[in-house]
């Protein structure tokens, strides 16, 4: 089972956003289970329970894990392929965020717009390199740090900012033959506060910039 997996289809991000197939991948990602098991947890009978299943399955959000025979009858035993799911931009192509269209430093939309494109091309790189049975070349950085002020805010971004862009203009070699180009994604963002009973609650909106 894979920890994290990109819904890119259409149909496959709308199964899975359905509340019984989302409870039921949820259940399966604990460990396999027939129809019969998943029914008494989810309060479903089993004949519905194994509806979803299918359509679950067609879309590659389930795989069969193996059979068991009980009585007369052999149980299929399911499971997720994935511990969690995220749902690609690719899936809503059309309409999906374009950070070149609004180029904005200090927007959180355009942050977000950063984020979409990120989850897009990983999972595309991801899906391009299990095809390939090649491992894909990446790396990932997170952390959190508490200013003392906006005024500190300020001059940490201001900092950041040059230091990542000496170290771009330092390897940069765009002649280079047989090289790759790589994207570059840094974001600064408030923290939320720990998830309540009714989800994850809005940090303080930040102080204007100096």
């Amino acid at each position: 089972m894979l920890d994290v997996t990109v819904i890119e289809d259409p149909e496959a991000a709308a199964v899975s956003l359905d509340p019984v197939r989302a409870r039921l991948l949820a259940e399966l990602a604990a460990g396999p289970a027939s129809a019969a098991m998943l029914a008494g947890n989810v309060g479903l009978p089993r004949q519905k329970v194994n509806y979803h299943l299918k359509a679950l399955e067609r879309h590659g959000l389930v795989e069969l894990a193996g059979e068991r025979r009980k009585g007369n009858v052999t149980e299929r035993l399911m499971r997720a392929t994935a511990a969690s799911y995220v749902i690609s931009p690719l899936a809503l192509a059309s309409v999906q965020p374009d950070p070149d269209r609004f180029r904005d430093q200090l927007s959180a939309r355009w942050l977000l717009a950063l984020g979409a494109r990120l989850v897009r091309d990983v999972g595309s790189l991801i899906t391009g390199a299990a095809k390939a049975r090649k491992r894909l070349a990446t790396f990932a950085l997170d952390g959190e740090v508490r200013f003392a002020s906006a005024a500190d805010r300020a001059a940490f971004i201001e900092e950041l900012a040059a230091g990542v862009s000496a170290l771009i203009r330092k390897y940069d070699a765009p002649g280079a033959e047989g090289g790759r180009d790589h994207r570059i994604v840094v974001a600064v963002h408030p923290t939320l506060k720990p998830t309540g009973a009714d989800g994850p609650t809005p940090a303080p909106a930040p102080e204007p910039n100096p």
